[in-house]
């Protein structure tokens, strides 16, 4: 069985989850049972348990060393020959992993999302298509914020904090030169409707070859 991974790059809060869930939530009623599943690559930032809390919190997340990319690539060989696996879950309040994994089983079409995909040569041979959302860091910025503070129990300083000291760097660094490695690129984020439609049909197209 063919099987098709489309990464979903782009800037920290710039419309990534929206742009794939959306995609997958419109799909999976279309669909039979299992034809695509959706990976976070937030879901592979390394284990820290080892550390004291003090130090979790002064890790560079966005920097590609946060992340377990090989275990992701390992994870997406698997999937592709057909084989379930055990994505780790990650707990932002305690900045480590979580003792509770998530069961993906091998799907037709699988999305994975995350913003340093495409900034990994081993890992962005892994994509069949690439899609790299491109939303200006003011709008990205101000979505952290209130996700981070709503959602993950950060404070308002420590969220500006860390955009100043590592996701902005970050980003000119790793994030926007990967863009070039794109397929497609994609303005308005999650909102672009025209965007997540050439997606759909294309998986759709895929999915009848």
């Amino acid at each position: 069985m063919t099987r098709t991974i489309i990464a979903i790059a782009g800037a920290s809060a710039s419309g990534k989850s929206l742009f794939s869930q959306t995609i997958y939530n419109e799909l999976v009623a279309e669909l039979e049972s299992g034809a695509i599943a959706v990976i976070e690559e937030d879901a592979y930032y390394r284990d820290q348990s080892h550390l004291p809390i003090e130090h979790r919190t002064q890790t560079n997340y966005d920097h590609p060393d946060a992340f377990e990319h090989d275990l992701l690539c390992q994870h997406l060989e698997l999937l592709r020959q057909g084989q379930s696996v055990e994505v780790p879950t990650y707990d932002y309040t305690q900045h480590t992993r979580s003792e509770k994994t998530r069961t993906i089983h091998p799907a037709k079409i699988l999305i994975v999302e995350g913003i340093l995909l495409l900034s990994d040569p081993t890992l962005s041979e892994a994509f069949d298509i690439k899609v790299f959302i491109d939303t200006p860091l003011d709008i990205c910025l101000l979505r952290r914020m209130q996700r981070d503070i709503e959602q993950r129990g950060r404070s308002m300083a420590s969220v500006v904090d860390q955009y100043q000291t590592t996701v902005r760097p970050m980003f000119y660094q790793f994030i926007e030169p990967s863009k070039h490695n794109a397929d497609l690129v994609v303005t308005r984020g999650g909102m672009n409707r025209v965007a997540i439609d050439i997606i759909k049909s294309k998986i759709k197209y895929l999915l009848q070859e």
